[in-house]
């Protein structure tokens, strides 16, 4: 038989315990603020009991979303008071294109295919439901149009670029400030220089880019930091500058601090995320890619996203040298392109401009079996998000085959003239001229709105997140703003008549993360976007974490939705940091709505991690 143990053993016990306790807790205190990340890996696998299905996958009961996730049902004592702060070092996080995700996934990709640098997004046990802080000493961006020459270190403390292209005039560092000189890898004095020479060797009128209008839209590949685009803008010229997160990672970051549209992106083996038949010129200068490669895959792409008689400007040594392998490459194109139909326009020095066929008469005239072969019939060029590049020439529709051409007023006029392309939807001109007006009223109602809170530079980079047929945009022609018109990729693909409109967008599932660094928009609309990812079983908290990602510190999000959202969005104000602004109720709703659409807006407050402030000092 025991005995009972006695009162010295029980307080030794105790006392072991409560050694224990307090070296467990030194430890918390000690490694915690750098595993922050891990903690809130952790808070984001909490977050799922309140219905957070995770950007990018599906939840835990087979695609069912919780109740307690729908607008109007979250109760105030399930809303987080706040949300963890990611570590800083994820204070640059791309969820969908972050390598560090790939790596610890293994994901077996194909380098040579470029696939590592295409969209990988993390599956729901690997989001961080976590606020992404800026990094240490950030201020408010300087405004444009100073921006596009400078802009704070802090904000984008890489300065590898500013060594590494010195030679080039990319960037220089000049005390708390990055200087952009305007150069680039093949127009070292200047991208305006250079741009003009182009409009030469094509007779443009007055050596001006736009030719007189009928040139609006260009596509940027391998655009470094964007001075390329940011020369064209002066010239009514508006540039979709594309780059990966490469080995010059933080280009696209640069270009979008310097208030430049930008998106990243690769040409690898999925299409670009543009509508066929959207751009007026595609450029490439020295951008490193194998043209050559997989039967000319990645000509063919940009042959689909060209207008009728567009343009391709390659500025490269295989244009001009005259050793063994750059002789070799230029036969090899110069058949391949041949082959496509398209001729060249110009040629001069170390760049050569090819031109796209009006219509599809080449196309009818080539020899049985040549290579590469028209599409399919049954294949949309139009589809976009996710689907695989194809080795194959995009015919003309009937309508372009007629018109030997686009059919696209001159800039300005077509921003507000109805696209030939509006009968792929049925639309009427009618339809398209009322939704104009409508927006521009609606506009005119949010700047009487924002007015107590922006000057006329406050705002520079926007985004419609449902852009539909980019009248918000259109209205903001006056304004010194350009705007990113995301479409939803499981609406109507609308973004063509966006581009028709001389405007540029990107198609996008707001389930996912945006391919954009963290703090790159000053305002973002969010029409009916989350009563749109609530029918798809997403979560709403996971959109505004994004939303929240992509916005700039005392940037603006306008919510045009149901009163539901509002209110749902009104509970997550505090731990989101951000606050109220405006609220009103518009009775001119023309969406599928049950009652009228409430207005929202609200601003980012400017904040610090604790780290960063301790740096700053």
């Amino acid at each position: 038989m025991r005995g009972r143990p006695d009162g010295g053993q029980k307080k030794r016990l105790i006392t072991s315990v409560f050694v224990v306790a307090i070296f467990i807790g030194f430890l918390y205190a000690y490694y915690g603020s750098s595993n922050r990340g891990s903690s809130a890996l952790e808070y984001g696998k909490s977050l799922r009991k309140l219905g957070s299905s995770y950007l990018g996958g599906e939840d835990d009961n087979d695609g069912k979303q919780d109740e307690a996730s729908k607008f109007g049902d979250v109760e105030d004592d399930v809303v987080p008071k706040s949300f963890p702060v990611c570590d800083d070092r994820h204070s640059e996080l791309i969820p969908c294109l972050d390598r560090n995700l790939i790596y610890q996934m293994r994901l077996k990709l194909d380098l040579s295919l470029m696939e590592h640098y295409e969209r990988h997004c993390p599956p729901p046990e690997r989001r961080f439901n976590c606020l992404i802080p800026p990094p240490s000493g950030y201020k408010v961006p300087i405004k444009w149009p100073k921006s596009r020459d400078e802009v704070w270190k802090a904000n984008i403390p890489h300065t590898h670029l500013a060594h590494e292209k010195s030679d080039q005039n990319w960037m220089v560092v000049k005390g708390e400030k990055i200087i952009f000189p305007g150069g680039g890898t093949h127009f070292h004095y200047g991208a305006d220089k250079y741009i003009a020479s182009i409009a030469n060797m094509l007779n443009f009128s007055n050596d001006n880019i736009n030719n007189e209008g009928r040139l609006r839209t260009v596509l940027d590949v391998g655009c470094g930091v964007a001075s390329f685009g940011a020369y064209l803008l002066s010239s009514d010229v508006i540039t979709m500058s594309l780059a990966p997160n490469d080995v010059h990672q933080n280009q696209i970051q640069f270009a979008l601090e310097r208030g430049i549209p930008a998106y990243l992106g690769v040409l690898g083996t999925k299409r670009l995320p543009y509508p066929s038949r959207s751009f007026e010129l595609a450029h490439c200068s020295r951008c490193r890619i194998d043209w050559l490669q997989r039967d000319g895959i990645l000509l063919l792409e940009l042959d689909r996203l060209l207008r009728p008689g567009g343009y391709f400007a390659y500025s490269s040594p295989e244009a001009y040298a005259q050793d063994e392998e750059d002789l070799r490459i230029w036969k090899e194109m110069s058949a391949l392109v041949e082959r496509m139909c398209w001729r060249i326009a110009a040629k001069r020095n170390q760049t050569v401009v090819w031109q796209k066929p009006l219509n599809n008469d080449c196309y009818m005239a080539r020899a049985p079996g040549t290579l590469p072969p028209l599409c399919h019939s049954d294949d949309d060029p139009d589809a976009v998000y996710g689907v695989q590049m194809e080795a194959c020439i995009t015919p003309y529709s009937d309508h372009d085959q007629k018109a030997r051409g686009s059919g696209l007023a001159p800039w300005p006029a077509r921003l507000t003239a109805p696209s030939p392309r509006l009968a792929d939807f049925g639309y009427s001109s009618e339809m398209f001229e009322n939704d104009t007006e409508l927006w521009r009223n609606r506009v005119d109602s949010y700047w009487n709105l924002l007015s107590p809170k922006i000057q006329s530079n406050s705002l520079r980079n926007l985004m419609d997140m449902k852009a539909h047929l980019g009248s918000f945009a259109a209205a903001l022609k006056e304004k010194d703003v350009w705007v990113m018109n995301v479409v939803p990729e499981d609406g109507p693909n609308t973004l063509k008549l966006i581009y028709d409109r001389g405007l540029i967008g990107s198609i996008h599932n707001w389930c996912e993360a945006y391919s954009t660094y963290p703090r790159t928009y000053d305002l973002l609309h969010a029409w009916t976007v989350f009563s749109d990812i609530e029918k798809r079983g997403c979560s709403g908290e996971d959109l505004l974490l994004e939303m929240d990602r992509i916005l700039r510190p005392t940037g603006f999000v306008i919510i045009r939705d149901k009163q539901s959202v509002v209110d749902f969005v009104k509970k997550y104000l505090r731990a989101l940091n951000w606050e109220s602004v405006a609220t009103t109720a518009d009775a001119s709703s023309d969406s599928d709505q049950d009652g009228d659409e409430v207005v929202f807006i609200v601003q980012k407050k400017i904040w610090l991690t604790s780290e960063s402030l301790r740096d700053t000092e």
